[in-house]
């Protein structure tokens, strides 16, 4: 069997993502970035005998099966369309869609192609978020009731080298980043786990702007946004986005008719599994902390890859849909990635208008793209210089201060 040729458009995160593929035997063909500084140190860690590009229309000319899709956050779907079109398969990192019309018009065009679709996201296969699913499944939790998850990553105002490698410009996505947002490593493990899909969605904010003698150019003054949604097979999660409040952790918990799992905030993989001593399963405790293993033919690789293991494994599942010929399992798929990023697009409405419930579309059905299919409201600004139409921040006066403004473009020269 043929290795699979891949190319990568956007080479900060998608070198790392590369290595992936390179550890399961791909080959790392053709690289795309505006940063010619980037692209010439992705030779060094991907290959010197890589073609590179400046301009995604050349670079998807290229001889290759599928692309990693790790430019900016918001900006995957036009560019996921354009490898539809030309049958290359996508491996598209964090939301699919950075508006509903965007949706709307990955969903059409997917359906006209032939191509394997993946959403990147690669928090469902941490150790502990795989033995959740791996409970789930069993049964022995009853019904589902009950998720949450918590992607949490407070950061020192005042640390001036996260701005310089990460909001490198006032224009930045990141600084004008909802906090619903960036909702995929929270909302992607739990989903993972129970297997239902958000029908319905509510949220609320917690606004604490950054302190003002902090260099800064982000016009969120929101840490967190706590989402909540209604799901298709009667279930609540509860998650938050991107948020920035006690101390830094990814925490997750599911909760159902006979028991529950949980990981364990600030002890590495520990999970606490916990019955009540009625419904305990026979021989089992009626609660239990365990670090879980892996049982993982790749096991050791799998220890090697960045965000606890599951860039390989995101990879590796992709690469295996690709071979086998069929779609991703769920919440991988199209779909399902779409559904997500409703979630956090709405959601985020939901904040502006304290709390009004939005129904989450399903784009299977015409009656739903058709309502959405003109909705370009977006928090961001565009790729052609257009300005937000949507305030970032729950407080939509909320800005920056002039000094503020000035220190960070000081530390950025």
């Amino acid at each position: 069997m043929k290795n699979l040729k891949i190319g990568v458009f956007g080479t900060g995160r998608g070198v790392d993502i590369a290595k992936n593929f390179m550890l399961q035997g791909c080959e790392i063909v053709a690289a795309c970035d505006f940063s010619k500084d980037r692209l010439q140190k992705a030779t060094t860690q991907l290959g010197s005998d890589i073609a590179l590009y400046d301009n995604f229309d050349a670079f998807i000319e290229h001889d290759m099966d599928a692309v990693i899709l790790a430019n900016y956050f918001h900006e995957h779907a036009p560019y996921a369309i354009k490898c539809f079109e030309r049958g290359i398969h996508v491996y598209s990192e964090c939301i699919s869609n950075g508006t509903m019309a965007e949706g709307v018009e990955l969903i059409r065009a997917f359906e006209k192609s032939n191509v394997i679709y993946m959403l990147a996201e690669n928090y469902p296969e941490m150790l502990f978020n795989r033995e959740m699913k791996r409970l789930c499944d069993s049964g022995t939790l009853g019904k589902i009731l009950y998720a949450e998850g918590e992607y949490n990553h407070p950061g020192d105002p005042r640390d001036c080298s996260f701005n310089k490698t990460y909001n490198y410009f006032r224009g930045h996505w990141r600084n004008f980043l909802p906090r619903t947002y960036y909702i995929t490593h929270s909302l992607g493990p739990i989903m993972h786990a129970v297997g239902a899909t958000p029908k319905r969605v509510t949220a609320f904010s917690a606004y604490a702007p950054t302190p003002k003698d902090a260099p800064s150019a982000s016009f969120d003054g929101d840490r967190a946004a706590i989402v909540t949604t209604q799901n298709d097979d009667g279930s609540i999660y509860r998650v938050t986005g991107c948020a920035a409040f006690g101390g830094h952790h990814n925490a997750y918990r599911i909760c159902g008719t006979e028991g529950q799992i949980e990981n364990l905030r600030g002890m590495g993989q520990q999970v606490m599994l916990r019955y009540n001593k009625w419904s305990k399963p026979e021989g089992a405790e009626e609660t239990q902390c365990y670090t879980p293993s892996w049982n993982d033919k790749d096991e050791e690789l799998i220890k090697t890859s960045g965000h606890g293991g599951g860039d390989y494994l995101t990879a590796r599942t992709f690469i295996e849909s690709i071979r086998e010929g069929k779609q991703p399992p769920f919440p991988f798929d199209i779909h399902a990635a779409v559904a997500m990023s409703s979630v956090a697009i709405l959601a985020h409405r939901s904040m502006l208008e304290g709390g009004m419930p939005y129904d989450i579309p399903d784009f299977h059905t015409e009656e739903a793209r058709k309502q959405y299919e003109n909705d370009r409201l977006t928090p961001f600004y565009s790729d052609d210089g257009s300005a937000p139409t949507l305030p970032c921040c729950s407080n939509p006066e909320y800005a920056p201060t002039e000094e503020q403004l000035i220190m960070f473009d000081e530390l950025l020269k």
